[in-house]
């Protein structure tokens, strides 16, 4: 069954055909939603709530553009409605006071996705967030400012931040490892 066969069944609320559609896009997504989840039990509820809103709406996609990425944008959408919720405080952090939780040491090269993954998860809500939408998602610093009702100045100040702390934490490793 191809992926136009598996939309059309969802559309016609096949519960086989929902099974597949999330078995191919839960572990993409969930990746996702590890982005913006301060953990992996939250992760999945914003994983659980994402796929409902897809099966809710999955009558809005048009067969235009990547039908991933569609799924993709009501994921972010949903992270970033949770995040709201908590009203993030967008403020200066001084670098020096946030320590990196211990990783092992290894050079640059040896740098993985999932130890990236492990600093940019370490970095102040703030950061993490913007970092995330900026660099990741791809988003811009007009659509971040829409989305988290903050100022394009204070998305670009703290995706500055938030690489200036990851370039440090990067440093102190590889100054362990040599």
């Amino acid at each position: 069954m191809n992926e136009f066969e598996i939309i059309r069944g969802c559309l016609k609320h096949d519960v086989n055909c929902q099974r597949k559609l999330f078995e191919h896009y839960a572990g993409k997504m969930m990746t996702v939603c590890l982005r913006y989840a301060k953990d992996s039990m939250e992760a999945e509820d914003l994983l659980q709530e994402s796929f409902i809103k897809v099966f809710r709406y999955i009558h809005q996609f048009k067969f235009e553009g990547s039908f991933e990425g569609w799924i993709r944008r009501i994921v972010v959408n949903n992270a970033l409605k949770s995040v709201k919720k908590k009203k993030i405080n967008f403020q200066e952090i001084n670098d020096r006071t946030h320590v990196a939780e211990h990783l092992e040491p290894f050079a640059y090269s040896n740098l993985g996705e999932e130890d990236l993954m492990k600093l940019i998860n370490q970095l102040p809500e703030g950061y993490r967030l913007v970092f995330n939408l900026s660099v990741i998602e791809g988003f811009t610093h007009e659509e971040i400012a829409t989305m988290l009702n903050i100022q394009p100045g204070t998305s670009r100040s703290q995706l500055v931040k938030a690489r200036k702390m990851l370039q440090n934490q990067v440093f102190e490793l590889q100054k362990i490892a040599v």
